[in-house]
Protein backbone atom coordinates (compact mmCIF):
# COMPACT_ATOMS: atom_id res chain seq x y z
CA UNK A 1 0.00 0.00 0.00
CA UNK A 2 2.25 2.72 -1.26
CA UNK A 3 1.60 6.05 0.44
CA UNK A 4 -0.94 4.76 2.99
CA UNK A 5 -0.21 4.42 6.71
CA UNK A 6 -0.13 1.01 8.38
CA UNK A 7 -3.23 -0.90 9.38
CA UNK A 8 -3.98 -1.63 13.03
CA UNK A 9 -5.50 -5.12 13.46
CA UNK A 10 -7.53 -5.55 16.64
CA UNK A 11 -8.19 -8.73 18.60
CA UNK A 12 -11.34 -8.88 20.76
CA UNK A 13 -9.75 -7.38 23.91
CA UNK A 14 -7.39 -4.87 22.26
CA UNK A 15 -7.92 -1.15 22.86
CA UNK A 16 -8.31 1.21 19.91
CA UNK A 17 -5.22 3.03 18.71
CA UNK A 18 -5.23 6.79 19.28
CA UNK A 19 -7.84 8.41 16.99
CA UNK A 20 -5.14 10.78 15.67
CA UNK A 21 -3.60 7.76 13.91
CA UNK A 22 -6.56 7.42 11.50
CA UNK A 23 -5.66 7.56 7.84
CA UNK A 24 -5.58 11.10 6.38
CA UNK A 25 -8.13 12.55 3.98
CA UNK A 26 -5.88 11.98 0.94
CA UNK A 27 -5.46 8.22 1.59
CA UNK A 28 -7.33 5.32 -0.03
CA UNK A 29 -9.56 4.95 3.05
CA UNK A 30 -9.90 8.36 4.72
CA UNK A 31 -10.43 8.04 8.45
CA UNK A 32 -9.62 4.30 8.67
CA UNK A 33 -8.30 3.66 12.16
CA UNK A 34 -8.36 -0.12 12.70
CA UNK A 35 -9.78 -3.42 11.49
CA UNK A 36 -11.24 -6.27 13.54
CA UNK A 37 -12.10 -6.60 17.20
CA UNK A 38 -15.78 -7.44 16.92
CA UNK A 39 -18.94 -5.49 17.66
CA UNK A 40 -19.53 -6.10 21.36
CA UNK A 41 -21.60 -3.56 23.30
CA UNK A 42 -18.54 -2.58 25.33
CA UNK A 43 -16.42 -2.01 22.20
CA UNK A 44 -19.18 0.05 20.56
CA UNK A 45 -19.59 2.25 23.62
CA UNK A 46 -15.82 2.76 23.85
CA UNK A 47 -15.69 3.60 20.14
CA UNK A 48 -18.55 6.10 20.21
CA UNK A 49 -17.06 7.87 23.25
CA UNK A 50 -13.93 8.50 21.16
CA UNK A 51 -15.72 9.53 17.96
CA UNK A 52 -14.94 6.18 16.30
CA UNK A 53 -17.60 4.35 14.29
CA UNK A 54 -17.79 0.88 12.70
CA UNK A 55 -18.40 -0.07 9.09
CA UNK A 56 -19.55 -3.67 8.87
CA UNK A 57 -20.56 -6.13 6.18
CA UNK A 58 -21.44 -9.78 6.91
CA UNK A 59 -18.50 -12.08 6.29
CA UNK A 60 -15.92 -9.28 6.49
CA UNK A 61 -13.94 -7.88 9.41
CA UNK A 62 -15.24 -4.73 11.09
CA UNK A 63 -13.53 -1.55 9.89
CA UNK A 64 -13.28 1.28 12.43
CA UNK A 65 -13.18 4.93 11.30
CA UNK A 66 -12.43 8.27 12.91
CA UNK A 67 -13.10 11.00 10.37
CA UNK A 68 -12.51 14.71 10.66
CA UNK A 69 -14.81 16.46 10.15
CA UNK A 70 -17.70 14.21 11.08
CA UNK A 71 -21.41 14.79 11.47
CA UNK A 72 -23.44 14.14 14.58
CA UNK A 73 -27.15 13.79 13.88
CA UNK A 74 -29.31 14.20 16.96
CA UNK A 75 -32.66 12.51 16.18
CA UNK A 76 -34.54 14.76 18.62
CA UNK A 77 -33.43 17.83 16.64
CA UNK A 78 -33.90 16.38 13.14
CA UNK A 79 -36.52 18.11 11.01
CA UNK A 80 -37.60 16.38 7.81
CA UNK A 81 -38.31 19.18 5.38
CA UNK A 82 -41.20 18.77 2.96
CA UNK A 83 -39.00 18.59 -0.17
CA UNK A 84 -36.75 15.86 1.29
CA UNK A 85 -39.84 13.90 2.38
CA UNK A 86 -41.13 13.95 -1.20
CA UNK A 87 -37.81 12.66 -2.49
CA UNK A 88 -37.73 9.84 0.07
CA UNK A 89 -41.30 8.77 -0.76
CA UNK A 90 -40.43 8.29 -4.45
Amino acid sequence: MHGDPGIYWLEDGDPFPAPELAWPADSRAPGLLAIGGGLSVGRLLDAYRQGIFPWFSPGRPVCWFHTDPRMVLRPSKFVLHHHLGKILRR
